[in-house]
């Protein structure tokens, strides 16, 4: 399940349950669209807390969102990440790309 809310211009997008597969592909596509018809979106908010297990797909729907924010010039950040899906981020890399918080309420400096 996704839930989406703006903070300012920022995006925050909550996951609840596994980011698997068919998770992503709702994440992709509700996201993009989002993203699409409200331009004015510079940042990009994931919430995990609600993230048991996140597989390949999950990780790839995340690079991807990441290089769309990029070429937007904004920046996109995770948080609430546990420790599994942490493991995953820092194993693939993404760890080194973006900020890892831990709540949507602290501010990437």
């Amino acid at each position: 399940m996704l839930q989406l809310r703006t903070d300012d211009d920022t995006l925050v997008v909550s996951v609840v349950g596994d980011l698997d597969m068919v998770v992503a592909k709702e994440f992709r596509e509700t996201v993009d669209s989002y993203l699409f018809n409200h331009q004015w979106i510079k940042h990009l908010m994931v919430d995990l807390s609600g993230v048991n297990f996140m597989d390949s797909s999950g990780l790839g729907v995340i690079l991807g969102r990441y290089k769309l924010m990029r070429n937007r010039g904004g920046q996109m950040a995770l948080c609430g990440v546990n420790d599994g899906v942490y493991r995953v981020l820092e194993l693939s890399g993404v760890k080194k790309l973006m900020v890892i918080l831990r709540t949507a309420e602290e501010k990437a400096q």
